[in-house]
């Protein structure tokens, strides 16, 4: 093979290849929106490994349908935007598209149409049956497709790869139009092999390594083209590995080979993890999409484990999303907190940089590995404008070692979570009002900072868009549940006057957030107080989010838990973001009047806490029943919130995002609010508190729940609305308990 030397004076004088056009630019007031176009003319499936992955359609081709972000994609650069397979230059037909039951690959099945020459028929349908198999497996996707003939006669016909790439940076994908691109080109770097190369205005060079074997009958920049006389019931395969950015020198490991170790490794990632069972199988079908979606969407990095946001627009590092999954998966899985700490800490704002709105202290919103952030003509290569992912951070820090008792992480976190608590109260709260408030720091920035980050997600109870420094609700609740968490890991690294003070310092914040933001005539909390101090007087689901944190009263909770289950906010399918009436109330909005799984799951937890078990059967049936209507039993990222009709499913949000990390944890979280699970490592103990199954769950068998260096394997059963407990297995010493406090 002829290395290709990367260099731009080598790529100006290699065979120039066709260049994608971008997409058209987004509306004003968003400037990052994902637009909808129309509609996909095929279902589309999405792989991912690491920081590759790639979005095909239901057969096996990229880019040869309308509608879909089709792609080859790795750390946010597009590496491959057209593959599609023709029989003499006619699309076969589609038999059957299948995911693995763990995302580890797709398994395409195809034949041939009515083949013609001329008005002759060569060859009759279903003649030739065509497998194509597809896998991710570090920085390459790998293909096979397995040709057999079913014939009584020998097949005589061509396949042809169809191919191409623009190199186009993620935001592209999404919609950004950009004044200027680098320069694409290709070449045949062997008879096997081609190379579609790409210099970027930031002067890095992008290759894409295509290689075919066998070799084919005739090969472009553009094509490969197999002619095959494939003898009757014979069968032959073709591979096919594209490569993101490897070097001439490292050749792909065979195909058979890398699909083995792709699977060993997919198996190994969740072997320490609870494995939960029930009597409901629809249930545990939910369940294993969302531990395999999760599974796929877990990164390793220098740092440990990170559950990237989603696919296809949100495959990064996100602290918000994944602070709230490790969260969410702290039950069933802390390793998954302890890689999101070390990572987040790792990337803790030092400097004060207004283009991307850090501050010393501040926790991670974004990161992007693609041309455009490389340019600053997106914002987000490091980007730190989330109002929440600093207190989430505190708060997740405190809950991870509660759960496992892991003080040596609190030692060497310590540091960073004290930044992170003095960003809090200084440059946090830009006025000294005791409430955590945002506004960016330049007009590239996100306008909202919370997790409703829409341009029109806060707002006055006349739809007037709130301005100056914001002070949501949801981010009060999480600094009151950072402090009180930190206090207790003040304590335990015999910090007392810290711990006093952190203490007393959420207690102040509590009583303020009471004065500032109640509002006694919907008897629920205020979304917001814009830059005057004035609440913005909306039902939203912001409020249900306050009851998982803990600050509000007892006799509150119960007011703003009765509201949420009211028909304005919840559909029958769960809760949605904002009320129906309010102003801005748009069931098919982002963030005005959708339902978000994972929105619903910390609320379940709330209600939990307050003991308001049968609400939180509601919700979790809503989202269960839900999740039977939905593509492969998987949750979306959102999905729209029209109310529950008799005999009719919940209506899809067209560009969200699946999976999504933290709507694939939701089940779990579900899960843990349902059975009231608690741990506490100081005294090895599992403690069940009001335990409550919903009614299409009779039984749980939850195997290998960890605490510590013991496990348990433990059986539930459903007796109307008690719960009976029986372990089944223990190993290491530890306890189990029900506690009932109704």
């Amino acid at each position: 093979m002829t290395a290709i030397k990367a260099t731009a004076a080598q790529i100006k004088t290699a065979a120039q290849i066709k260049l994608l056009p971008s997409p058209d630019g987004l509306v004003e007031e968003s400037p990052f929106y994902i637009p909808m176009t129309g509609p996909s003319a095929r279902p589309r499936r999405t792989l991912k490994h690491d920081d590759t992955f790639v979005v095909l359609d239901s057969h096996g081709d990229i880019g040869a349908s309308a509608g879909g972000p089709d792609g080859l994609f790795n750390t946010d650069t597009r590496y491959l935007a057209r593959l599609e397979m023709v029989l003499n230059d006619m699309q076969p037909l589609l038999l059957g598209s299948n995911l693995r039951n763990d995302n580890s690959g797709l398994t395409v099945d195809l034949t041939n149409p009515d083949i013609y020459d001329g008005n002759r028929i060569v060859f009759r349908k279903d003649t030739i049956h065509i497998v194509r198999t597809v896998f991710l497996w570090r920085g390459t996707a790998y293909q096979r497709i397995g040709i057999q003939n079913h014939g009584e006669e020998t097949a005589s016909f061509d396949l042809s790869l169809l191919f191409d790439n623009d190199f186009a940076d993620l935001f592209e994908v999404r919609g950004e139009r950009r004044a200027r691109r680098g320069v694409g080109t290709g070449e045949l770097s062997d008879l096997s092999t081609v190379v579609l190369s790409y210099v970027g205005l930031d002067d890095v060079v992008r290759t894409s390594r295509l290689h075919f074997e066998p070799r084919p009958t005739r090969l472009s920049v553009n094509s490969a083209i197999y002619h095959l006389d494939l003898p009757a019931q014979q069968t032959t395969a073709i591979f096919l590995t594209v490569s993101c950015n490897k070097p001439a020198t490292e050749t792909p490991a065979p195909f058979y080979r890398s699909l083995l170790a792709h699977r060993r490794e997919m198996r190994r990632a969740w072997s320490g993890a609870t494995n939960i069972e029930t009597s409901n199988n629809i249930f545990n079908e939910v369940v294993c999409q969302s531990m395999a979606d999760l599974n796929i969407l877990m990164t390793q990095t220098p740092h440990g484990r990170y559950p990237y946001a989603g696919i296809p627009w949100y495959s990064t590092t996100f602290g918000r999303d994944g602070l709230i999954t490790a969260l969410q998966m702290l039950w069933i899985d802390p390793g998954i907190a302890r890689g999101v700490l070390n990572r987040l800490a790792a990337f803790q704002a030092q400097v004060v940089d207004p283009s991307a709105d850090a501050e010393p202290g501040k926790i991670l919103h974004e990161m992007r590995g693609g041309e455009m952030a490389a340019l600053h003509e997106v914002p987000f290569e490091r980007y730190y404008g989330s109002v929440d992912s600093t207190p989430l951070f505190v708060l997740l820090a405190g809950l991870y070692v509660e759960r496992t008792g892991d003080e040596s992480i609190l030692e060497r976190l310590w540091p960073a979570i004290e930044a992170a608590l003095g960003w809090i109260d200084g440059p946090g709260d830009p006025d000294g009002d005791g409430f955590v408030e945002y506004r960016r720091a330049s007009e590239q920035g996100l306008a909202n900072q919370g997790w409703k980050d829409s341009f029109d997600a806060i707002f006055h109870a006349d739809g007037t868009l709130a301005e100056g420094d914001i002070a949501l609700a949801e981010v009060q609740g999480y600094v009151f549940a950072a402090k009180r968490s930190a206090a207790r890991c003040a304590s335990a690294l015999g910090l007392t006057d810290r711990a006093r003070e952190l203490e007393r310092a959420a207690e102040r914040l509590a009583s303020r957030f009471e004065e500032a933001f109640w509002l006694p005539d919907l008897r629920t909390y205020a979304l917001a107080l814009d830059g005057k101090k004035q609440p913005c007087k909306v039902r939203t689901s912001n409020a249900g989010q306050l009851l998982f944190t803990g600050m509000v009263r007892e006799e509150r909770a119960r007011m703003v838990a009765a509201d949420l289950m009211r028909s304005q906010l919840f559909t029958g399918w769960g809760i949605r973001t904002v009320a129906a009436g309010e102003a801005r109330y748009n069931p098919m909005s982002y963030h005005n009047g959708s339902i978000w799984p994972h929105d619903n799951a910390l609320i379940a937890l709330g209600l939990a806490r307050y003991g308001l078990k049968h609400s939180v059967e509601q919700v979790f049936k809503g989202l269960f029943d839900a999740a039977t209507y939905m593509d492969l039993r998987r949750l979306p990222e959102l999905f729209c919130g029209f109310r529950r009709e008799p005999r009719r499913g919940p209506t899809l949000y067209p560009v969200a995002c699946s999976p999504q990390a933290w709507a694939s944890a939701t089940p779990f979280t579900l899960l843990e609010a349902a059975l009231g699970l608690e741990f506490d490592a100081a005294r090895n103990e599992i403690r069940l508190r009001n335990p409550r199954l919903p009614a299409f769950l009779n039984e749980i068998i939850l195997r290998g729940l960890h605490l510590g260096e013991s496990s348990v394997d433990l059986r539930l059963r459903r007796h109307d609305e008690d719960v009976s407990l029986e372990v089944l297995r223990t190993r290491g010493h530890i306890q189990v308990s029900i506690v009932l406090t109704r």
